[in-house]
């Protein structure tokens, strides 16, 4: 069994910050998660993975759009996304506070497909 503490766990700023919690470069694990971390006002690429990806809202607000749907969907602590494979998305933080995400990508590699639109 392996513990993490997220404190000891490297965290990667790209225009938000991505904490990886299970996975690593080799795909030596069959998932990979992380947390993810997005200021006020940042907005993902329109974006798809060839697998299943579960995000799941800990804290803040935002909206997302999924593929599919005419509607934006209020995002808040409480709210999973269960994204299919290929399905285009994407997400943005609202309000005065980091939204705060926990991903689960199905995937021994993180894959992302960055859509125009």
């Amino acid at each position: 069994m392996t513990v993490l503490h997220h404190t000891n766990v490297p965290r990667v700023r790209t225009g938000m910050t991505y904490q990886m919690l299970v996975g690593d470069e080799r795909g030596s694990t069959p998932v990979r998660v992380g947390i993810q971390t997005s200021a006020p006002g940042y907005k993902t690429l329109l974006h798809s993975h060839p697998y299943l990806e579960i995000v799941t809202v800990l804290e803040g607000q935002g909206e997302a759009w999924i593929e599919g749907s005419d509607d934006l969907i209020p995002i808040a602590p409480g709210t999973t996304l269960v994204l299919p494979a290929n399905q285009k998305h994407w997400f943005r933080a609202t309000g005065d506070k980091p939204l705060i995400t926990y991903g689960v990508h199905a995937s021994p590699h993180r894959i992302v497909n960055v859509h125009e639109g």
